[in-house]
């Protein structure tokens, strides 16, 4: 195992194309002007049978997070923004829906193995709750696993994970 960082736009100054049975990519799509390019630049690092993992912001968990805060104008700007932003004073840039990451990691070239959402409930409950309550942090965890691969909770999740694993050839020949 190696283990490598680099900008996913400047990815072959770093890394070689075809040399890699897994990249993970977390946190990253976010602050990438072009997502797409992004991905491919990525993607581009994999053998042709490697996995991609891939964890970005979920959008329907910033409205919710921020509606229920009570930043309703904020919400709303995030729901209508492109990107999912909620104002000047928001710290990521790009937010995706599960729909929209699929498309980029087919868009890509990827079959999606998977997806999951990722912190479905954790950034909304208290922490006191969690903090104080025996066994809570348990419960908590074990409804955040029974959520995260359902589709009706990827909508509201925080963070979304796909995971994208290369075409083999017969596939990749049939999809073109």
């Amino acid at each position: 195992m190696q283990g490598v960082q680099g900008d996913a736009h400047g990815l072959f100054d770093v890394v070689r194309r075809d040399g890699y049975d897994a990249v993970l990519c977390h946190g990253v799509l976010e602050y990438v002007d072009d997502p797409a390019e992004g991905l491919r630049n990525v993607v581009a690092a994999l053998r042709s049978e490697g996995v991609l993992s891939l964890l970005a912001a979920g959008l329907g968990g910033a409205v919710l997070a921020r509606a229920l805060a009570g930043h309703f104008t904020e919400a709303h700007q995030a729901l209508t923004d492109p990107d999912g932003r909620w104002g000047e004073g928001d710290p990521v840039p790009h937010r995706f829906t599960a729909d929209q990451l699929t498309a980029l990691v087919e868009g890509a070239g990827l079959r999606v193995g998977a997806v999951h959402g990722v912190r479905v409930f954790a950034d909304l409950v208290p922490g006191v709750l969690v903090d104080t309550e025996p066994g809570a942090l348990e419960a908590l965890l074990k409804l955040e696993e029974a959520a995260a691969e359902l589709p009706a909770f990827h909508s509201v999740a925080t963070q979304l994970h796909v995971l994208g694993e290369t075409r083999g050839p017969d596939e990749a020949a049939a999809h073109s």
